[in-house]
């Protein structure tokens, strides 16, 4: 066996011993006590799926503007892009931005694609407190139209995934499934 062989060999043998050492320190340090679960114990779950469609979500729109029946305008629109509406309210406030998305846990999906028909230019607002999937859309001030289906997809893609809010984790897919 050559010299050249015989170097190759010991260097092979001294970074398998030293992958094997970090594995076996890298096991016995670890610091998780359970499962990943566990860290969601006391947590709310939050659904973060996002809708198969704009069926699947239902928005209620609040007029937060001093301008006379555009609350019931926009449910027109929404219902228009295939939205489940709720009739229109005033805002007992006025907001002076794009929008003012409100949500609760099992609304954070919803409100997600929500926030695309405004071009992300939305506020959101999360309430830890709400049981239902519904979205209080409150209009603002700001507020011009509905982007277009194009312009949806586009701020989709920016968005990316639904963020869990502070104080929560996603809910597993098996337990929206069997919430249905």
């Amino acid at each position: 066996m050559s010299l050249t062989r015989v170097r190759a060999f010991l260097v092979l043998g001294v970074l398998m011993v030293s992958a094997l050492v970090v594995v076996i320190v890298a096991v016995t340090k670890d610091t998780q006590n359970g499962p990943v679960a566990d860290a969601c114990k006391g947590a709310v779950l939050v659904n973060v799926t996002l809708p198969r469609g704009t069926s699947d979500v239902t928005v209620k729109v609040l007029n937060g503007t001093g301008r006379p029946g555009l609350a019931a305008a926009l449910t027109q629109d929404m219902k228009n892009r295939g939205f489940t509406t709720q009739k229109p309210a005033e805002s007992k406030k006025r907001f002076t931005g794009v929008a003012l998305v409100q949500y609760g846990p099992k609304g954070l999906s919803s409100a997600w694609l929500i926030q695309a028909f405004f071009l992300n230019e939305s506020k959101s607002e999360y309430d830890p407190k709400r049981t239902d999937a519904t979205v209080n859309l409150v209009v603002g001030t700001l507020y011009r139209q509905l982007a277009t289906p194009t312009e949806v997809n586009q701020s989709l893609s920016i968005l990316g995934s639904p963020v869990v809010p502070p104080g929560a984790c996603a809910a597993p897919h098996d337990q929206l499934q069997a919430a249905k």
